[in-house]
């Protein structure tokens, strides 16, 4: 059946995935129109690879639909779709030269040898490997050897090219090179790329789209522009660049408290008094000698020169630290003032105020939830069986070295700097995500133990 896709050339729909009982792709919806540059960034392990793997049909989906150029693709085998893939490890047959390794694909076509002959010229000019076709593949740099696996890729004129980290490979400079020839090369083909990557300096430079994924949802699709200076949420405000993220107060329209200051912004909608987290891009603040003029002051801690600009750390008198990136160098030790101005600050709603778990009442002194009895307080009043909500504030929750130590084990899975303090996203046995606040220093993938006290524990009635 034919969808009405207008300009999409790609519809996905409730699409998600699992393997072995754990889920790695939930829900996703994307669309992706005819000649655009999508480019799918997230860390190691979100699920980039598992979705491209779906378009190109390498995999099945658990749930929901794949369409492409108007057609349910969804259980359609990855030879009769209309894309192609690039993969990061190039898969070149080392026994054909260039040209046969681009030609491959037409000659299984059984198309006849002249009209192979001119498509794979053709190809060979737009990647820039004119008078390369008689090469041996193992005699090419690794940039040689991804324009041919990206040639052979295009010369079967697939409607989408699904690319999944093809750069990972190279060394920078070549990285940097090659990032533009990929440009280069969609707006000469005009057909949709779909790339793969966890490089944000890559996604920004390349796309007319990002999406970004995390722990298999999508956080939030833009422009680079967008997604930069309008993060969603603190994972995409953290991930994308360098950010300064703090907890503030929401007092009134266009006024925000952070820091320990209450300053201007551009910001509205949002409650009186409402809790909210700060974003503040460090290029974005201003640093100078202390003045008047100043909002804040500051003791610069560290001063390092990053080639274009300095990247500095300012210790404020009320304990906050700030990352600040400016052309000109304050050396460390010296007391300094910093200005940001309204539209350069941004506001964003809180995802969550406290931990909140369903649970039920195990007997008059223990209430269960993530799947360990926890002593509360015995006056809560519900019988054993109960389903109730717990709430557990983030700077509630105890963590130790070893897993023995604690009620029970978990693994620190994302760590987010407030400006004095630490934001803990902390994976437990049962797979749901408990949040810590500490001062502690923890490493990603640390393995701790978890302990809550009775009287941290607040139990609503479902």
């Amino acid at each position: 059946m034919k969808l009405n896709t207008d300009n999409h050339i790609i519809t996905i729909e409730h699409l998600s995935h699992a393997f072995g009982g754990k889920t790695v792709l939930e829900d996703i919806n994307l669309t992706i129109r005819k000649g655009e540059f999508v480019t799918i960034l997230g860390p190691s392990g979100c699920g980039k690879t598992t979705l491209i793997r779906l378009i190109a049909g390498f995999l099945k989906a658990s749930e929901g639909k794949i369409s492409i150029a108007g057609e349910d693709m969804t259980q359609t085998p990855p030879h009769l779709r209309p894309v192609n893939t690039v993969f990061q490890k190039y898969a070149l047959f080392p026994h054909l030269n260039v040209f046969n390794n681009i030609a491959f694909g037409l000659q299984l076509k059984k198309l006849p040898q002249d009209e192979i002959k001119k498509k794979v010229m053709q190809v060979l000019k737009i990647v820039t490997m004119t008078d390369y076709e008689e090469r041996d593949v193992d005699t090419l740099s690794g940039g040689q050897q991804q324009r041919v696996a990206i040639a052979r890729a295009i010369v079967n004129e697939p409607k989408v090219l699904l690319l999944d980290e093809p750069l990972a490979a190279l060394d920078l400079k070549m990285r940097k090179d090659m990032q533009l020839e990929i440009k280069a090369m969609q707006k000469k083909l005009g057909i949709s790329f779909l790339y793969v990557t966890h490089d944000q300096e890559e996604a920004l430079t390349l796309s007319d789209t990002i999406v970004v994924m995390s722990e298999g949802v999508i956080q939030q699709t833009g422009t680079p522009t967008e997604i930069y200076n309008e993060p969603s949420n603190s994972f995409v405000a953290d991930f994308i660049g360098e950010s300064n993220i703090l907890n503030g107060i929401m007092i009134r329209d266009n006024l925000v408290e952070f820091a320990g200051h209450q300053v201007e912004c551009v910001d509205k909608g949002f409650e009186p008094n409402e809790p909210v987290d700060v974003v503040l891009r460090p290029e974005d603040i201003y640093i100078f000698e202390m003045s008047d003029a100043a909002q804040f002051s500051g003791l610069v801690t560290s001063s390092i020169f990053k080639g274009v600009h300095y990247e500095m750390m300012v210790t404020t008198p009320e304990g906050y630290e700030i990352i600040i990136q400016d052309y000109h160098c304050f050396e460390a030790g010296r007391t300094v003032g910093l200005r940001i101005k309204p539209f350069d600050i941004h506001v964003m709603k809180k995802e969550r105020h406290c931990n909140a778990f369903e649970g039920s009442i195990w007997d008059s002194s223990h209430v269960r939830f993530l799947g360990h009895n926890f002593k509360c307080n015995d006056d809560h009043g519900f019988a054993a069986g109960t389903k109730v909500k717990v709430q557990v504030d983030f700077n509630n929750v105890i963590l130790q070295d070893n897993e023995e130590d604690g009620m029970l084990g978990g693994v620190v899975s994302f760590i987010l700097y407030k400006g004095n303090h630490y934001h803990l996203t902390v994976l437990t046995p049962e797979n749901e995500h408990l949040f810590v606040d500490s001062h502690d220093i923890w490493d990603d993938g640390d393995q701790i133990g978890i302990s809550i006290s009775p009287e941290s524990i607040r139990i609503e009635k479902l």
